[in-house]
Formats: C-alpha cells, sequence, structure tokens
C-alpha cells in the first residue's frame, strides 16, 4: 500500500508541475476541449480515479467538470471512481469504496502497468493518462469520437419495488463480455479537515455510488437499488459493455430517467 501512495504522489507531481504547464498553454481554460462529433460514429466512456486524499487531484477533477460541461449532445460518458487507499492519511473519502480501488488494479493488469496511481484517466479501457493532462486526455477522447460503433446499445428503467428496474437491449452481444452499470451522482461537495487537502472545499461531479456487473447473455434485466437522496436530475445511470480478456469497452449509452418515477 505504501509503495502505490509513493507512486501516485510522485506520478501526481510530475503532472502538476510538466504536463499541466504545458497543456495549459495548448487548452487555456477558455479553449474549447471537444470537437463536435456525429453522434453515430463512436463514443468515449472516460474512467477517472480519484481521491480527496490526493494533492494532485483536484486539477483531475477540474479537468473532468470541463468535460462534462462541454459534454451535452455528445457520446461522452463521465465516471469519478473514489479510490479508498489513500483514506489511511487522515481524511476518509466519504465518496470512496475499496471496488474502485480493484477495478483499478485490473486497469493495471489490462494496460501491463506496474502500480495504480492517482490521478488516473482510462478512455475506453484502452488507453490511459495522468488525470490532469489535459492535452492526452482530450486527444484521447476526441480520437474515440471518430471510431465505428457496430452496436446498437439502448437501456430502459422503471421502479419496481423501490428499486430501479433496468433493462437492455444490444444488437449483437459478444461472448467474453460483461456489462457494467454505474449509478452516478452528477454533483458533490467536501470540506476537507485532514490529509493533503486539508482546509479545501473540493467539488465533484459524475460520482459513481454504485456499479454493477451483469452477464450480457445470461439475462436482459438488472434490479438496482435506489439511493434514498435519488431523483432524475442530480443522478444519472450510465452502461457500458466490456470485454473481461483487455478491458476494452465496445458499447456504452445512458438511460433517459426522462419519465422515471420514484412514486412507492
Amino acid at each position: 500500500m505504501k509503495s502505490l501512495i509513493v507512486s501516485a504522489f510522485s506520478i501526481g507531481m510530475l503532472c502538476f508541475s510538466t504536463l499541466i504547464g504545458s497543456c495549459n498553454t495548448l487548452y487555456g481554460n477558455n479553449s474549447t476541449l471537444l470537437v463536435n462529433t456525429d453522434s453515430t460514429k463512436g463514443f468515449a466512456v472516460v474512467e477517472l480515479f480519484t481521491s480527496e486524499g490526493c494533492s494532485s487531484c483536484p486539477p483531475a477533477d477540474e479537468l473532468l467538470a470541463r468535460l462534462e460541461k462541454e459534454s451535452q449532445g455528445k457520446p461522452l460518458y463521465l465516471l469519478a471512481f473514489h479510490v479508498d487507499y489513500w483514506d489511511h492519511q487522515g481524511w476518509r473519502d466519504s465518496f470512496s469504496q475499496h471496488i474502485f480501488s480493484e477495478r483499478q488494479q485490473q486497469y493495471a493488469s489490462w494496460l501491463h502497468l506496474s502500480n495504480i496511481y492517482t490521478p488516473q484517466m482510462v478512455i475506453n479501457g484502452g488507453s490511459e493518462f495522468v488525470g490532469s493532462d489535459v492535452g492526452g486526455v482530450t486527444q484521447a477522447i476526441n480520437k474515440a469520437f471518430t471510431q465505428e460503433t457496430p452496436d446498437n446499445f439502448s437501456l430502459q428503467t422503471k421502479m419496481v419495488a423501490q428499486q430501479m428496474e433496468v433493462t437492455w437491449q444490444l444488437s449483437s452481444p459478444q461472448k467474453n463480455t460483461r456489462l457494467l452499470l454505474a449509478l452516478v451522482q452528477k454533483n458533490g461537495q467536501s470540506h476537507v479537515r485532514a490529509g493533503e487537502n486539508a482546509g479545501r472545499k473540493l467539488s465533484h461531479v459524475q460520482i459513481v455510488q454504485s456499479l454493477t456487473t451483469v452477464d450480457i447473455r445470461k439475462t436482459t434485466t438488472a434490479l438496482l437499488p435506489v439511493p434514498a437522496d435519488f431523483n432524475t436530475q442530480n443522478w444519472e445511470l450510465i452502461g457500458f459493455v466490456q470485454k473481461e480478456s483487455n478491458g476494452q469497452i465496445i458499447a456504452a449509452t445512458r438511460a433517459d430517467l426522462q419519465h422515471f418515477s420514484t412514486n412507492k
């Protein structure tokens, strides 16, 4: 665990001191990061592994927020996974879950990395960047938009016995793939009182609160617990299909919650 934290700190500081300076020159705060795209072509699933206990993470959180602001109408699916291996340093990130640390470790295996670190962004399961590398991340997203997507994929939801029933359609399910359903809180804030970010008020977007894995070839329905504060304005459901062999994400969509009702 100690080696992971050292790696996180050293790589994160490298990002802050070298990458951000050059990337901000290329992508100023007033510039547009994402290209206009034909939504019938590609998509980008962006997974940020972050922690409130990491002093190098706020710039990556801010980049995710910039991407979120530009994502309207684009096939961009943003997921912030708060890992728990920084929690021992005096501040427990209330959004952190151990399963998110395990997911990041799985990416280390898929991507042949020697360790895990924060902040890290993974694009479509196939490429990874320091999470505050504006240039690398946005170039990877824009490239993903140009890739043809062969599968038609959709999600539908309804309330059943105080749970969200999710059904889906996928035009051509493949062997050795799995469906992941991420229930996402669109924004949140914390006043950090200890650790590397002590005294800071941190804002977050696209916070993953639950991640459910489904064998897409065995069923077309799943039941998800609905948080007590769930509402269709501040939450969303993102689904994506991932290869078990190498982590490549081959399809993604979000549910239309416009007609979803939380009435008991």
